[in-house]
């Protein structure tokens, strides 16, 4: 083939390849087979990561950078049960809770998909109990702190300032994590026990698979928190 030949043959190539591009983006071709939903699940989840790691990263500058003695965590989340102050014994519990909690969902993923209302709302419903557990915890927590040690967010009196600042601000937000995602597993556990996927989306229980990806990432945030504030 003449060297013309080949160009015009390229150009017919380029040419027809670009029209199929214009085809497909116009015809709303879809190039990942993910559910919208799922897709923007992960996409929120995603921004979501960003905003916690920023928190992180930012309360351990703080604590590297500061001059004033940190708070020992072992001893300021201590409870006594009537002898001898045990270190980190509600945080434990909170996080065995939120754990477990994790393990209901996957199995009401799991029961969602074979069909299983029962099974699918109990479970689901369970799982909420365990996030409200956790978010009741949480402020029996805050409470001891507020009241009994005197922890603000602009002060402490146990040593730096920025451990209030930094600790309601990374708690803080990732209850109202749990929270809102208690109120999401309760709606959707409602939908899936009246029958509400079975009218509107024909049997298909996807909503329960993400309702658990955001629960999951609740719960995985959350042991990030606990290694992070709790444990260093």
């Amino acid at each position: 083939m003449t060297q013309p030949a080949l160009a015009a043959h390229s150009t017919e190539a380029i040419l027809a390849g670009n029209q199929g591009v214009v085809v497909d983006i116009s015809s709303d071709k879809q190039a990942f087979h993910v559910p919208w939903g799922k897709a923007m699940m992960w996409i929120f989840l995603l921004s979501d990561t960003f905003i916690f790691s920023c928190f992180l990263i930012s309360y351990m500058t703080v604590r590297i950078s500061t001059t004033v003695p940190w708070p020992n965590p072992s001893e300021v989340f201590a409870l006594s049960f009537g002898g001898d102050p045990i270190p980190l014994i509600l945080i434990a519990i909170m996080t065995f809770v939120l754990i477990t909690s994790s393990g209901t969902m996957a199995l009401a993923v799991n029961f969602g998909y074979r069909k299983n209302k029962k099974l699918t709302v109990l479970l689901m419903m369970a799982t909420a109990l365990l996030g409200a557990t956790f978010v009741g915890m949480q402020a029996f927590e805050w409470t001891k702190l507020i009241m009994d040690e005197g922890v603000r967010p602009w002060g402490n009196p146990m040593g730096a300032a920025q451990f209030g600042a930094s600790f309601f601000m990374i708690t803080g937000f990732h209850g109202m994590h749990v929270s809102a995602g208690v109120i999401y597993l309760s709606v959707v556990a409602w939908r899936v026990g009246t029958g509400f996927y079975d009218r509107k989306k024909g049997g298909n229980y996807e909503t329960v698979e993400i309702a658990g990806l955001y629960w999951h990432f609740v719960d995985l945030v959350w042991v990030f928190i606990f290694a992070f504030f709790y444990l260093w």
